[in-house]
């Protein structure tokens, strides 16, 4: 049975987009405990790119000629490839070769782990441990060593893909506005090393953020929508709705929803959102836990904007016995008890000062 169900993914994916097929081919093969499936995907698709190398992967370990015979399958149609499709060729094409260099194979493979893993909304399982341990001091709220750890890292960077590179500093960035650190701090990190990483020539890095296109999309949306351009939000929104069906569920419910935000149409907002939700179950549009709760807290935000400060209160109290120390929802919290009139209000603003004070000192 689950050999079946296996095959009619596939079937399904070798008639979809790209994004689609990239999608749910790796996710399948990460999953799944019958990687042989993958020679499905050939049968379905002759011409597939990582349909041919992924099944030469598989079987190049104990049937070398048929392995070597998918491989040349998969490079006769690279002409037609994207450039992720290319990036997994070069690394399971020299990771299978017979002149193999371990150390240039990994660095290969572990790219598109890395790529993977990101769509998948699990970046924690490519981290570099000094990443990981930001993790836990980002989590543990303890926001001024993370940035003192990762800023002590930084000169090691330079080696980075531009995505990875690029990633780094964003965890930094979210440190200093988590800890009320005044917006001048995370405009800097932007504009001198995020942003100027952008000119470095790093092609497979930059392209291969297709992965994450979805969440971009969506935070362009509410940019534009939120500066008054709605035209042309209007337009990327309606882009978005016409691309592949697999996310057009998730996508399209959050990307309607933030639209709706930045026009300031609160109520159609909240409506889009619905009155359970929570952002985990949207993982799938390529967000980690940190990027995509932002989510929540614009539900959060439009709780109190469409006057359900009680409601708010209910949820808030539940977040932040989970997140003790975010400041951010601390001032929700403020906010909501002040429009109930509770004396609250008081306590809250009093914690979130505390709070404030004991992650960043500025003169």
């Amino acid at each position: 049975m689950r050999r079946e169900k296996e095959a009619n993914l596939f079937t399904g994916v070798m008639r979809s987009t790209p994004l689609h097929m990239i999608a749910l081919l790796s996710i399948t093969l990460i999953l799944t405990r019958e990687r042989k499936v993958i020679l499905e995907a050939p049968l379905y698709d002759k011409d597939c790119v990582l349909g041919n190398i992924l099944a030469a992967h598989y079987l190049s370990s104990f049937d070398f000629a048929r392995a070597n015979s998918y491989a040349r399958a998969a490079e006769s149609h690279l002409g037609k490839a994207t450039p992720y499709e290319k990036a997994v060729f070069e690394a399971v094409n020299y990771l299978i070769s017979e002149n193999m260099d371990t150390d240039v194979a990994l660095d290969l493979h572990s790219k598109r782990v890395e790529i993977l893993c990101f769509y998948m909304g699990r970046p924690d399982l490519s981290l570099p441990l000094f990443e990981k341990l930001c993790h836990v001091l980002q989590t543990e709220f303890r926001f001024k060593e993370a940035v003192e750890f990762m800023e002590g890292c930084s000169a090691s960077w330079d080696s980075c893909s531009s995505l990875r590179y690029s990633h780094n500093w964003w965890h930094v960035a979210v440190c200093y506005l988590e800890g009320g650190s005044p917006i001048s701090k995370v405009q800097d990190i932007y504009d001198h090393q995020m942003c100027k990483r952008l000119e470095k020539d790093d092609v497979v890095a930059r392209d291969a953020m297709w992965y994450q296109k979805w969440l971009f999309d969506i935070m362009t949306i509410w940019a534009l929508s939120k500066v008054g351009n709605t035209l042309l939000a209007h337009v990327l929104l309606e882009g978005l709705k016409s691309r592949s069906v697999f996310l057009i569920f998730f996508s399209n419910q959050l990307a309607e929803a933030v639209y709706e935000y930045g026009k300031g149409n609160y109520k159609d907002a909240l409506e889009l959102l619905g009155p359970d939700f929570d952002a985990a179950d949207y993982k799938v549009i390529g967000a980690s836990g940190l990027q995509i709760d932002v989510f929540n807290e614009i539900w959060y935000k439009l709780l109190l904007l469409t006057g359900q400060s009680s409601t708010a209160i209910e949820v808030l109290e539940r977040r932040i016995k989970q997140t003790y120390g975010a400041l951010f929802l601390w001032r929700l919290l403020e906010k909501s008890y002040s429009m109930e009139g509770k004396e609250e209000a008081l306590s809250a603003g009093e914690k979130a000062k505390a709070l404030e004070s004991s992650y960043f000192k500025f003169a």
